[in-house]
């Protein structure tokens, strides 16, 4: 469903460390968002964390989706790691089913897929990639809702797959022209100053938008809001652009419980 103005899902990658390694504020977040994205062992992520992190968020009364991406723990899944679209589609269709096991062993069965990272930079502007992730989350359980980047391949080729879809924007990352997101090595690439991010969701929010860097306005619909877990200002961040939604009028609702 287009988002309407009145209500909107905040979502956050959740359960990034591994091992002894910890990324992140996880009980914070939860505290925050309506949908948390859990890391499934590829970039992030390994039973004890994901089974813990689906218990948190159920006690918090969060929903939850798998978070798939390529098999790199070392870059945490921001390189592009090359395969062929049939590796992808399987590397995915992993990932939903670790998801799948400890979310149900957890109690809390997941919800949706958001790829992560690189993958999921990739579903946004390679249709090859879009298919692929489509093609994974179709097979394994259709019943499952694609979170997907507002304006991608993904967001368009989902919806002819007849999958639920719901569109994306991110509250700390800067828009080009296109609409696609500015690379990280570039200045300005992720917002890290919480009442500019704030300020610029209700922008994009209220006027179902995406904002780019020039200040255009893109129109889009606008289901959930990303707001990264593991920058340094992300609790401040997430925690602004909630306060100031729901000040402007806008409630905070799990997508995946929206009429």
């Amino acid at each position: 469903m287009t988002n309407s103005g009145l209500h909107v899902d905040i979502n956050s990658d959740v359960g990034e460390g591994f091992g002894a390694y910890k990324l992140g504020d996880d009980a914070a977040i939860l505290d925050i968002v309506s949908s948390a994205n859990v890391a499934c062992g590829f970039h992030a992520g390994d039973p004890e964390i994901m089974a813990a992190t689906f218990s948190m968020a159920h006690e918090k009364g969060v929903a939850v989706g798998a978070h798939p991406s390529f098999a790199d723990l070392w870059g945490f899944g921001r390189r592009v790691i090359p395969h062929s679209v049939g590796e992808i589609e399987r590397l995915v269709a992993y990932q939903i089913g670790a998801a799948q096991a400890l979310s149900a062993y957890a109690g809390h069965p997941i919800r949706y897929v958001k790829a992560h990272g690189a993958l999921g930079n990739l579903t946004q502007t390679d249709r090859g990639v879009a298919e692929a992730v489509t093609r994974a989350v179709k097979a394994v359980d259709p019943s499952l809702t694609c979170l997907v980047i507002a304006l991608g391949f993904q967001d368009r080729l989902a919806r002819d797959a007849g999958l639920t879809v719901r569109s994306e924007i991110f509250a700390d990352r800067a828009y080009t022209e296109e609409g696609f997101l500015v690379s990280r090595k570039l200045k300005g690439a992720v917002i890290h100053d919480a009442e500019q991010a704030a300020e610029r969701v209700v922008r994009m929010v209220k006027q179902g938008a995406i904002e780019t860097v020039s200040g255009q306005m893109l129109k889009t619909p606008i289901d959930s809001i990303c707001v990264h877990s593991d920058t340094p200002a992300a609790v401040a961040i997430a925690a602004r652009v909630r306060r100031r939604l729901e000040e402007s009028g806008v409630r905070i609702k799990a997508f995946s419980e929206a009429a």
